[in-house]
Formats: structure tokens, C-alpha cells, sequence
């Protein structure tokens, strides 16, 4: 079944079409996600939602061009990936798309500061203390730019990978159960801090979220059930 929205005011940021996965062969194949379709305008908000093993993060991968669909297409700023290796996706990636995890994933080795600087590097070949300190200013984490992840707190560590995930001012933010690993105090600032610079910035935002409290402050939402589109909440 395939998700019906109005139509997308803003230019198309991100299309999903007819998206199907599927593992092994034949008979003992499995298919986690089935012909979902939808469109993002740029500067919308949308949450996936839906029970664990519904295909919420297979979607939210193939979206961003970290895996492939067994059948269907995704547009990124108007690049479909089945045109593009592995190589290209990356490119479009690095050129459009922010991350937030739920565990984080900072390099433990690098601080703060260096965290936040990684995706300018990989950009354009050197990287901006400024930028990132007015990134991790922007967080709450002035203070803390020299402190390694193993230094931080759990909601300390979130706002970095938020500002990592700014440092590049994206088009599209994906953020896969950003609020997971905190607890209710922390989570609720976390996502003040992910709506408000959204906003700021004019990002796109695709969040997964088993919270429809959470979910209700997108747009959009996309309910998800056995990999197939439910009607709209």
C-alpha cells in the first residue's frame, strides 16, 4: 500500500518509489519492506513509525543510500541512486545529508571539537575550528570541546553528534531514534535542539521514532507495520 499525502509544497528533496526489500532467495525469502512510496519536500519534517522489525531503519537506509532495494528507486536532490555506485552515493551523501544516531557513534579517540570537524574534512579536504565551536556553542557544549566522548554523558554526547550532523549544513537530516539511549529530561531537550536548528537551517528532517509524542511534532508521519504503509497518523 502506498502512503497518500498532499502533494509537497516545497521542492522534492527526497522521493521513495515503490521501495522493496527482500533477503535471501526464492522461497526463504524474507521482505522486510514492500512498495513504500513517498515524497519530502525540502524543509519538511516526517516521522517513520511503527513496532520494532516493521522496516523502520531498512527505509530510513535505503533512503539515505547506505543499502539498495531489491526493486523500487530513491531520488536524493533529484540524483536517482540506481544510477550511482557506491562512490556516487557517498557523494551525495557528504554533499546533502546529516546523520543522529541512537548510540551516538562519536570516535572515541577524537574530542568534541575534532568530532564535529570530521565531516567538513571529508568534504572539502580541511576542516573549520570555528565552524565547529560555534556549532558545539549553538549545543550548550562551549565548554566541552576538548573533552573526549568517554568524558561526556550520554545526552552530552547526542548534542555533539547533533552538531557534527549541522556542521555541513545538510539539506536532509536523518535521525534514527536520536533520542533512544536518554532518559525523558535529556531526550526532550535533545529534540528542542534537533527542531530548533532544523528550523534555523531549513533542513529536511526524516526521523525514526517509536514515540508518537515524538512523531507528532513532524509534519508528516509514516506508520510502518510488517514493511508495509499503514494509513497515515
Amino acid at each position: 500500500m502506498t502512503a497518500k499525502f498532499a502533494a509537497v509544497s516545497q521542492p522534492t528533496i527526497l522521493s521513495a518509489r515503490q521501495l522493496t526489500k527482500s533477503y535471501g532467495r526464492g522461497t526463504e525469502a524474507l521482505t522486510v519492506l514492500k512498495e513504500v512510496s513517498f515524497d519530502l519536500g525540502a524543509g519538511e519534517t516526517l516521522a517513520i513509525v511503527g513496532p520494532s522489525g516493521s522496516g523502520k531503519t531498512t527505509l530510513l537506509g535505503l533512503c539515505a543510500g547506505l543499502d539498495t532495494p531489491t526493486s523500487g528507486e530513491v531520488s536524493l536532490g533529484g540524483e536517482p541512486f540506481s544510477s550511482l555506485d557506491e562512490d556516487g552515493r557517498a557523494r551525495v551523501r557528504n554533499a546533502r545529508v546529516g546523520f543522529i544516531f541512537q548510540n551516538f557513534q562519536l570516535l572515541p579517540s577524537l574530542t568534541a571539537l575534532e568530532n564535529v570537524m570530521v565531516p567538513l574534512e571529508l568534504r572539502s579536504g580541511t576542516a573549520s575550528q570555528e565552524t565547529a565551536r560555534a556549532l558545539l556553542h549553538q549545543v550548550g557544549l562551549g565548554s566541552r570541546t576538548h573533552h573526549y566522548p568517554t568524558q561526556l554523558s550520554g545526552g552530552e554526547q547526542q548534542r555533539v553528534a547533533l552538531a557534527r550532523a549541522f556542521a555541513t549544513r545538510p539539506q536532509l537530516l536523518f535521525a534514527d531514534e536520536p533520542t533512544g539511549n536518554l532518559d525523558d529530561e535529556t531526550a526532550q531537550r535533545v529534540v528542542e535542539l534537533i527542531f530548533s536548528l532544523n528550523s534555523a537551517a531549513g533542513t529536511a528532517l526524516v526521523l525514526v521514532t517509536h514515540d508518537l509524542d515524538l512523531a507528532a511534532r513532524c509534519q508528516r508521519t509514516l506508520r510502518l507495520k510488517g514493511g508495509r504503509v499503514l494509513t497515515p497518523i
